[in-house]
């Protein structure tokens, strides 16, 4: 039952690539993931292949992690019954609100420290404001890979207080690359983990003068990494934020203006400025 889980949740993690890929308005993978995916289905029981694609279309997340007891799609506390179930994975359980398919994670992941998400005075603004603060922008980062630049942006966020592990984070990221590579056009990578709860989503932003290949079949350099970590209950809004980014840093003059930042606050009020109008 084990491997069934980690079908339906790598399953899951391809039809969010695409519906990533969608968002961002690029294309070049589309038809890559669509034959991934049909790959997946057909290797599941047909019945639960239909389960899976109906939460999927009512939820947008089919398959939940169990976090402190509670479904982390919808919130509900579960029976004790149940998570020791959930635990044991000798069958599949849902939830009994919300009818997702519950799991545990093979790894312990990371947790949100208590909501803190912005270090400065002021009223809430508009754009990145709301998910991200000037601690949580790294400019002229020196990392040659996604290895070590995910490595950063966690230890980044460890360090100003927002989540509680960053090899944990770094691992999780690491893991999810690993099943699709979340490197776009343009030189842009959105690396992200979902499933860190106890608070909202949060955003760490890093810039490389020079540009690395993010993958090693690469054909173009990334200079902007955005990384994101998700509660699942925020999952579909992620999509939201995807795109307002991707409208963000659709032109060139916007993507040369924060790389050629060589100070991390001059990159959060140029990060502020640009997302005022695209994220909302």
């Amino acid at each position: 039952m084990k491997k069934t889980i980690n079908q339906l949740i790598q399953l899951q993690e391809l039809m969010e690539a695409m519906a990533q890929q969608s968002a961002t308005s690029t294309n070049g993978r589309l038809d890559q993931l669509k034959k991934a995916i049909d790959t997946y289905l057909e290797a599941l029981p047909p019945d639960l292949g239909e389960q899976f694609i109906k939460l999927q279309k009512k939820h947008h997340i089919a398959i939940v992690p169990i976090s402190n007891g509670t479904c982390t799609g919808c919130g509900m506390a579960l029976p004790v019954s149940r998570v020791h179930a959930v635990r044991a994975a000798t069958e599949l359980h849902t939830c009994p609100n919300c009818a997702r398919i519950l799991y545990f994670p093979p790894k312990e992941l990371p947790k949100r420290m208590a909501q803190k998400t912005r270090r400065f005075s002021g009223p809430a603004q508009a754009g990145l404001s709301r998910f991200s603060s000037p601690n949580l922008m790294l400019a002229h980062s020196t990392a040659t890979s996604k290895e070590e630049i995910i490595a950063e942006l966690a230890a980044l966020m460890e360090k100003e207080g927002f989540i509680n592990d960053s090899a944990a984070l770094t691992e999780a990221a690491l893991r999810r690359e690993a099943i699709v590579s979340t490197a776009l056009d343009h030189g842009l990578a959105f690396p992200h983990v979902r499933g860190v709860e106890g608070g909202g989503l949060t955003v760490a932003v890093a810039t490389s003068k020079n540009g690395f290949k993010y993958d090693a079949d690469a054909t173009k350099l990334t200079r902007i990494v955005v990384f994101v970590v998700i509660p699942t209950a925020a999952s579909a809004f992620y999509l939201k934020l995807l795109a307002g980014l991707a409208q963000t840093f659709q032109k060139k003059e916007a993507r040369d203006k924060v790389v050629d930042l060589k100070d991390s606050d001059k990159l959060w009020k140029s990060m502020l400025a640009l997302t005022k109008s695209t994220i909302l």
